[in-house]
């Protein structure tokens, strides 16, 4: 089996190496953070000391980061992979748009490396249930070499064409649709509630009806009716992308009238310091403008807090 280096191993990353070492593929791993490889070393994995050791014997190398500034250093930094012998494919699970891509994929060229834009949507969940969604840009050949090691990780693989950056922008749309979708349900819920409906009966009716969504149909019952606010995504990742999706539109021209307000309202949750909170959470900053709680034995109206 391919020697696969795996860059960066958290919420996203681990599962997603989780199951290309159950795959049966050697796995070498880095990720700063020793305790996160700890568990995927038990699994039968390799611990590494950085991105260029992790690449070293390694055929191919993914990587699942959380920033462009994280994923150019892992590429092509002083620990970086570019260079390493032996390397051929570089696969860049990593979300940081259509600039970024292209720039990693131009310094890897230099050394050899073809680079495959493979953001991947489902969220933690949909990671480790396998469940996952990529969309893969590339060259179709380098493409056909690692689509067995994408359908160990995700139930859906779409090749979206030949230039690296598609994928990105692909990616960036579908998050600013489910990002759009979370805010317009988060207020609506807010209304029916504080009117007198039921949340679960508000939620069980939608989703029987035109205005379902993925937040109505899993955020709700999952995170957000249950007050735990755990469905596994941060906001600050969620900002990230409508920021970075903003910014594709704005390159090629595009009028974003919603998504603009779309980006103002998870950057006001930033604002707030609430980055580090799961994105169901968000509901919470618009129930306290509205003075309602939607879900749990407190669902109804309350006092408003003052903002």
């Amino acid at each position: 089996m391919t020697t696969i280096a795996f860059i960066g191993c958290g919420a996203m990353g681990a599962p997603i190496a989780e199951r290309l070492i159950d795959a049966g593929y050697t796995v070498r791993l880095f990720d700063p953070r020793a305790a996160a490889m700890k568990p995927l070393v038990e699994r039968g994995g390799i611990a590494t000391s950085s991105p260029r050791d992790a690449a070293t014997g390694a055929e191919v190398a993914f990587a699942c980061l959380p920033s462009p500034e994280v994923s150019r250093a892992a590429a092509s930094g002083p620990d970086g992979i570019a260079g390493v012998k032996g390397l051929r494919i570089y696969v860049e699970m990593s979300t940081v748009g259509s600039k970024t891509i292209k720039a990693i994929a131009a310094e890897l060229a230099e050394g050899g490396v073809t680079l495959i834009d493979s953001p991947v949507s489902g969220g933690p969940r949909g990671a480790r249930a396998g469940t996952l969604s990529t969309m893969a840009a590339g060259e179709r050949t380098a493409f056909e070499q690692v689509k067995p090691m994408l359908d160990a990780v995700a139930r859906n693989v779409f090749y979206i064409g030949p230039e690296p950056g598609l994928a990105q922008v692909t990616k960036l749309a579908n998050n600013m649709i489910s990002a759009a979708g979370m805010v317009a349900s988060f207020e609506a819920a807010c209304v029916a509630v504080k009117a007198g409906v039921d949340a679960r009966t508000f939620i069980d009716t939608v989703n029987a009806s035109t205005g379902r969504n993925t937040a109505t149909s899993d955020k709700f019952p999952a995170s957000i009716l249950t007050r735990s606010f755990d469905y596994g995504g941060k906001i600050g990742t969620m900002y990230k992308d409508v920021f970075l999706c903003l910014e594709e539109a704005r390159g090629l021209n595009v009028p974003m009238w919603l998504g603009s307000n779309v980006v103002q309202m998870w950057f006001h949750a930033m604002s707030e310091g609430r980055g580090e909170d799961d994105y169901t959470s968000l509901i919470q900053m618009i129930e306290g403008w509205a003075g309602v709680v939607v879900g749990g034995n407190e669902s109804g109206p309350v006092d408003p807090v003052k903002t």
